[in-house]
């Protein structure tokens, strides 16, 4: 059985490209069993795909098999009702700004073709990608209209028979770059079920798991039948090729990952970290509120806002010193300062708030160490502890002029303490089901959670001291799980 299914009115078409067995004649695809296992990758390249046509049933009965069709019934009828491209007004300005200097003054129109997300005309490949995430389809033909100043007028589908040579030779450029694991890997000797990609940043300083990490996470993801491949935020029109996401570098608010992750849910991909967990997570003011709401013991503090400060003296008062101040979405111990005089609570305080604009400041607790328990799916599945940078009161010291971080100690579950535990397990019930390192420190007076992290830190040598390649065949066992779920509710639906 092919892993792809290239689907056009008549296999001659197909001619100037490459050779591929995947050709199929639109009605053999609509009709002939063999077409209709789930989990293959459909290009629709029917002539008509206009409500109720032979193009159209093509994508929909694609989507009933659940296979991955390109385009989506969503995206043709969105397409047909006349589409909506919301640009930046920074891609806007530079689109504008290359019109007004590439085209003639006499021409009132631009039309501009895309090619699975990219685009001859290289100044233009950032707009070519963002249409292609909107309305994801194999060729697309944009035209712009000069009035006072140019705007896009119209989004279409292109049928082959349409190109020239030039745009021949294009389209086969394009097609192959965006199917290269279709047409480049040989076939295994176990077909994958599902494809998984794994977001990562190779150049993140502090990147949530190290290379020898991502590996094992692929070698168990294939052992159950998953071809799992390392993304990157430039791979996001690739996205929805694949049947789930896992997240594997640092997210917060205001990063493309967050962007990744709501895309996948949205649709209906099983996604570590989903975007909920991502937003409450990546938060200590809400995390704060959450924990604080539900009777768990956490850090005192106040929060800091620029036209709102708090005197040291009331603050020492009520937190003792010294004091811990945060904004609230930083992470591997930046963006927080411990502050024992007044002079230094109001240069840390200025300095944060020009990054933010509240402040949480919470009463310091001294331990020589943090428990890190890794909760999925409401399980603890492992533990360290994470010892403060020598001669440091944090994990991460960034002040000894290369980043230094403390020492660790991975510990079986079932002998960590149970208040940790408990905690850890009660915490990350508030969050969500996905996966969340818990920071808790040990004190006379029981557990204190410090943060629920999402995208917790799983490196080789690390977390997995003890458990092993078994930690990676738990968290792909996890997607396995997801992945099954899924399928059987789109077969009972």
């Amino acid at each position: 059985m092919s892993n792809l299914y290239i689907v056009v009115d008549n296999p001659e078409i197909w001619a100037p490209y490459h050779s591929a067995e995947e050709v199929v004649p639109s009605k053999d695809y609509l009709s002939r069993p063999e077409y209709r296992a789930p989990g293959v990758q459909v290009y629709n390249f029917c002539g008509d795909c206009s409500y109720r046509s032979q193009g159209y049933y093509c994508s929909l009965l694609a989507e009933a098999r659940g296979q991955k069709v390109l385009p989506s019934v969503r995206t043709l009828n969105e397409l047909s009702a006349g589409a909506t491209i919301k640009l930046s007004d920074e891609l806007l300005r530079r689109t504008r700004q290359f019109l007004t200097a590439n085209v003639a003054a006499g021409e009132a129109n631009f039309r501009l073709r895309i090619y699975f997300g990219h685009t001859p005309v290289a100044a233009l490949e950032k707009l070519a990608k963002k249409i292609f995430e909107l309305y994801p389809a194999p060729l697309l033909e944009v035209e712009f209209e000069r009035s006072t100043e140019w705007a896009i007028a119209s989004l279409r589908l292109m049928a082959l028979g349409e190109l020239d040579d030039r745009g021949q030779d294009e389209f086969g450029a394009a097609l192959e770059g965006f199917s290269k694991k279709i047409w480049r890997q040989p076939r295994r000797e176990r077909a994958a079920r599902y494809d998984l990609a794994i977001l990562v940043d190779p150049q993140e300083r502090f990147p949530p798991s190290n290379k020898g990490a991502l590996q094992m996470f692929i070698k168990h993801a294939r052992l159950l039948g998953i071809d799992a491949d390392l993304i990157t935020i430039d791979d996001e029109a690739r996205l929805l090729e694949y049947d789930a996401l896992f997240i594997r570098q640092t997210t917060s608010i205001n990063h493309p990952s967050l962007r990744f992750a709501q895309r996948a849910a949205r649709a209906n991909m099983p996604v570590i970290d989903d975007p909920d967990s991502i937003i409450r997570c990546t938060n200590k003011v809400f995390l704060h509120e959450l924990l604080t709401a539900n009777k768990i013991r956490v850090p005192a503090a106040r929060m800091l806002f620029g036209d709102e400060m708090a005197g040291f003296a009331e603050l020492r008062e009520q937190l003792g010193t010294p004091l811990v101040l945060k904004i609230p979405d930083g992470s591997f111990s930046v963006g927080v300062e411990k502050a024992e005089t007044e002079a230094q609570y109001q240069a840390a305080a200025a300095r944060l708030l020009e990054q933010s604009a509240v402040v949480i400041v919470q009463e310091f607790i001294a331990t020589d160490f943090d428990w890190r328990v890794g909760v999925l799916a409401g399980r603890a599945i492992f533990a360290c502890k994470y010892f403060m940078a020598k001669g440091h009161w944090q994990i991460y010291n960034h002040d000894a002029g290369a980043t230094r971080a403390g020492a660790f100690e991975t510990v079986a579950v079932h002998r960590v303490p149970a208040p940790v535990i408990r905690a850890a397990l009660r915490a990350t019930a508030l969050i969500g089901n996905g996966l969340y390192g818990v920071d808790i420190k040990e004190t006379a007076m029981g557990p204190v959670v410090i943060e629920v992290n999402d995208n917790p830190n799983i490196d080789r040598g690390v977390e997995d001291t003890l458990l092993g390649e078994e930690l990676y065949r738990t968290l792909m066992a996890e997607f396995e799980r997801r992945l099954e779920a899924r399928a059987q509710q789109r077969a009972a639906s």
